[in-house]
């Protein structure tokens, strides 16, 4: 279920790099770097398994949201491993931080911010902190490693790359942390996007094999992560104003800086509106949407699908593997943007706009 498995078969290098860590002064915090199929999660592997022979207590911050090893999907997990294991799917997490999507192009600072808290947790108990991060290495990628680096300032941030392909992104993390290049090993393998969606959703399988639906007062936990239910409900008056306007049967709406509605499409003919004015949600995209169950720490408690939701009495139906005790915990309900089946089915991610 994950495609990283521990293996001692590595080039000297890595060898090298495990002597290195093992010696530093503690904690130390390293950050893993490379382009999609580089190893990343092949070499915290190896150096977490390697470390942990050595006595050395590790943490494994897991922020590859698109291809998550430590459960669950869309957030960003800390796990601390007891002791040695094959692949980070086997480790249970200790601490999340819900980003909501398996792309985070647009999540920049709560990518961030998510490593930043762990990290925090992580080095009060830790020797070795070991942080996994995305394949998005280009554009809004480099600037989230940036941010990343900024927050967290890694004792060592360790590139893998083929050639000269992330000169750019070394020296823009070069002030933040000693920076160690290592090449992509050659049995790496590239996997399609087929097989990654693939593997996302035996993760999804597991993660939801134990769900049950649970009943949540919107009342006493708060959405968030959405423009919806903010600002005054709108009148009778002007939920027909806005239907018949627009074509929409309207089936809630708020009035605040700018109307908000949730709306389902009447006329097979979109109308044009001002956006600045009017932010219209396809009532259809809150169907089956990852929501995040948060803490009054801002950490996630766990994840859910969003089977039903009632605006006018303000509850939600959710499918989570979430104890009713877990649940009672949660202050607020934080709406992801990336739609899935409890079978593992990806139903298609949403733009931040969107909700």
């Amino acid at each position: 279920m994950n495609k990283a498995t521990y293996t001692t078969d590595v080039p000297g290098d890595r060898l090298s790099l495990l002597e290195t860590l093992s010696s530093r002064q503690r904690p130390t915090k390293v950050m893993l770097i490379g382009g999609t199929d580089s190893g990343k999660t092949t070499l915290l592997t190896f150096l977490a398994n390697g470390l942990i022979e050595r006595g050395l207590r590790v943490a494994i911050v897991d922020s590859d949201v698109g291809q998550k090893g430590v459960l669950p999907p869309a957030a960003i997990s800390l796990a601390f491993p007891e002791g040695p294991f094959s692949n980070p799917s086997e480790l249970r997490g200790a601490a999340h931080y819900f980003i909501g999507t398996t792309s985070p192009g647009q999540y920049a600072g709560e990518m961030a911010v998510g490593v930043k808290r762990l990290v925090d947790i992580a080095i009060k108990s830790a020797d070795i902190v070991l942080i996994d991060t995305t394949g998005f290495v280009t554009g809004p990628g480099a600037e989230m490693k940036r941010l990343k680096a900024e927050l967290v300032r890694p004792d060592i941030v360790v590139f893998l790359e083929k050639g000269g392909e992330l000169e750019h992104l070394r020296n823009l993390l070069a002030p933040y942390g000693e920076i160690l290049r290592l090449p992509v090993s050659p049995k790496v393998r590239a996997y399609s996007r087929e097989e990654r969606r693939e593997i996302r959703g035996k993760k999804w399988r597991a993660y939801f094999a134990a769900s049950t639906p649970v009943d949540v007062d919107l009342r006493e936990v708060i959405p968030g992560g959405t423009s919806l239910f903010q600002g005054r409900p709108l009148t009778p008056e002007e939920v027909e104003l806005l239907s018949s306007a627009f074509g929409w049967l309207v089936l809630a709406g708020w009035k605040g800086g700018r109307y908000t509605v949730v709306k389902s499409d009447v006329e097979s003919s979109p109308r044009h509106y001002d956006r600045f004015a009017l932010h219209a949600v396809d009532f259809e995209k809150l169907s089956n949407l990852l929501v995040g169950f948060i803490d009054g720490d801002g950490l996630c408690l766990g994840v859910g699908i969003l089977k039903w939701i009632s605006f006018s009495a303000r509850k939600a139906q959710v499918l989570t593997p979430l104890s009713p005790e877990e649940v009672s915990k949660a202050v607020e309900l934080r709406f992801g943007r990336i739609r899935v089946l409890e079978n593992g089915e990806e139903l298609g991610l949403l733009r931040r706009d969107e909700l």
